[in-house]
């Protein structure tokens, strides 16, 4: 492993608290205790009560996708498509080929759109220090634009976003960067004013790309966010099937995947380069995934997805268990519900109890999940290190490369960086591998035309959905009664596999785990536990206040 360059670390001991770190299903406070400059102990407690398996009971389980989807404001989808499989399992039926297809390409399109705007908007400004690029010389910054990627880019395009910065700094607006990490002279940002200055132009870059990618899920969904294509039986996307519908996909499709490729992966490198310090904190032991994209006809089981399910175990990469949901009971005995027992989603229960903010005891509105009694760590970190430890075809020479270009040891997947490293590799094989998935949906659509079956409600049936959404394995759970409504629905979601609290065995959460040992250089500006907690991708993150544990001083400033 090459030299790792460590920021200026602080003696500091006492408590440190973050509230709110803002993510889309709610609000998230993260409380941490300090000693001589690290991180001892940590909680983190969501802070929204969220009532979704309430609203559902009673009502027609074909509905529930148009409910869930608002459990989130970014990967609607994804909860659209935990909840028609989780009907489909309960219906026991197979749906056409089509379907799967159609399914998988807007899926994919979901991947492409979380990951850019997740690196970009909610986890680059960890690293970039905005205002440092004016002192970049734009010359300097096209020249090394240009030798990590075959961008077009020249001094002009850099002194143009120079220029229009100014403004924003002179004005005393900064924009989409007002307040958007620690202004200003933080020991823990370390980047040259030129790939400062290289990264801003990308941020403002991506928001555009980022249209372009939502549009794509838009051709096929109907509208995003929320679309509105899905059914228990496939899909009623008739216009995915005509040549124009199909060019306009494909069309904005390619111009995410160029991206991807030439701005995103090079950038991601370039700045995991500076900042190597990150692979010796942030990891966790255990981790799951369920595998993701069915080929046809394989809906339903989950060892016919290109991704495939795995539980890897104290960092084992030797060995790749099987993945098994009837491992999973959900703990709330540090949660605000009612009672201590651990259940299994299907007979579990949403019955709030609050007691206070900074309770010790009880102190979040997030349960727990366990797996095998196990707290695990789950998203894309997960996926590709139970693919590479399989040998994915894809995956692996992908992870080989990046480990190659930064010079570390696969020990260093095992933390912040690797887990942000982890995201760009699963967007990058993602777009590549969706232009195979076009072709094939292209070439069954010849003889095949049928996207859809009419199936009717179950009634007494239970079934669980499965979806390795960006952040990880989600899960929606199922129960009708007699008159096929639900009696008892549960989303088992990936906030709540990595950011959720102890169990009744006082085990720390996965974000708890990672938190422990991570340096603080600043208490009063402690941007390493947002790199920590930014990097399992906590959706949306907005107005933070950080308390100085021996002053009461409230220090705010905003992560966008």
């Amino acid at each position: 492993m090459s030299e790792v360059i460590k920021a200026p670390q602080s003696d500091y001991s006492g408590p440190v608290v973050v509230d709110p770190l803002t993510r889309i299903e709610g609000h998230l406070r993260i409380e941490v205790e300090v000693e001589k400059g690290k991180i001892k102990e940590a909680r983190s407690c969501g802070t929204l009560f969220r009532g979704l398996e309430t609203i559902l009971k009673g009502r027609d389980p074909r509905d529930a996708q148009h409910f869930t989807q608002r459990t989130c404001g970014v990967c609607t989808y994804t909860h659209a498509l935990a909840s028609t499989r989780a009907l489909e399992d309960a219906i026991n039926k197979p749906i056409p080929a089509n379907a799967t297809y159609i399914r998988n390409l807007v899926l994919a399109m979901q991947f492409l759109h979380d990951h850019l705007v997740h690196f970009y908007a909610l986890h680059a400004l960890d690293f970039v220090d905005v205002t440092a690029a004016l002192q970049a010389d734009p010359a300097k910054a096209a020249s090394m634009a240009t030798s990590i990627s075959a961008r077009k880019v020249t001094a002009d395009d850099y002194r143009a976003v120079q220029t229009k910065l100014k403004t924003f700094v002179e004005s005393g607006q900064l924009g989409p960067f007002t307040n958007a990490y620690f202004l200003g002279g933080h020991p823990a940002y370390t980047l040259s004013p030129e790939l400062n200055l290289i990264a801003t132009a990308d941020y403002l870059q991506a928001l555009r790309v980022q249209v372009s990618s939502a549009r794509a899920m838009a051709a096929f969904g109907a509208k995003n966010p929320h679309t509105q294509f899905t059914v228990g039986g496939g899909v009623t996307c008739y216009d995915a099937l005509t040549p124009a519908r199909i060019k306009e996909f494909k069309d904005l499709y390619k111009l995410t995947r160029d991206f991807i490729e030439q701005y995103y992966i090079p950038d991601l490198l370039a700045v995991a380069g500076n900042y190597k310090e990150c692979a010796t904190y942030g990891g966790t032991r255990n981790f799951m995934t369920c595998g993701e994209f069915p080929e046809a006809g394989g809906e339903r089981d989950l060892q016919k997805r290109w991704f495939k399910p795995g539980i890897i175990m104290d960092r084992e990469l030797g060995t790749v268990l099987p993945f098994d949901q009837s491992k999973i009971a959900e703990h709330v005995r540090h949660s605000w519900y009612e009672g201590d027992a651990a259940r299994a989603p299907y007979q579990g229960e949403t019955k709030p109890a609050f007691t206070k903010m900074g309770d010790t005891d009880r102190y979040s509105w997030l349960k727990a999940p366990r797996y095998n009694d196990h707290a695990i760590e789950t998203g894309p970190l997960a996926q590709v290190l139970v693919s590479y430890a399989q040998g994915h075809k894809a995956v692996k020479p992908l992870v080989d490369h990046v480990l190659k270009t930064l010079s570390v040891g696969p020990e260093a997947l095992f933390s912040t960086l690797g887990r942000t490293a982890a995201r760009g590799i699963e967007t990058l094989v993602i777009a590549q591998q969706l232009e195979t998935w076009m072709q094939e949906f292209e070439d069954n659509i010849v003889n095949d035309k049928q996207i859809v079956e009419d199936y009717a409600a179950p009634a007494d049936a239970k079934g669980v959905g499965w979806v390795n959404a960006p952040r990880g394995a989600l899960s929606h759970w199922l129960v009708t009664d007699k008159d096929a409504k639900i009696s008892n629905f549960q989303l088992v979601v990936p906030t709540t596999w990595n950011l959720g609290p102890r169990d009744a065995a006082n085990v720390p959460g996965p974000a708890e785990e990672a938190l422990v040992g991570t340096p603080v250089a600043d208490p009063k500006r402690p941007v390493e536990i947002l790199r920590v907690i930014h990097s399992f991708d906590p959706c949306i993150a907005c107005a933070v206040h950080v308390i100085d544990g021996e002053t009461n001083e409230v220090h705010k400033f905003k992560v966008l």
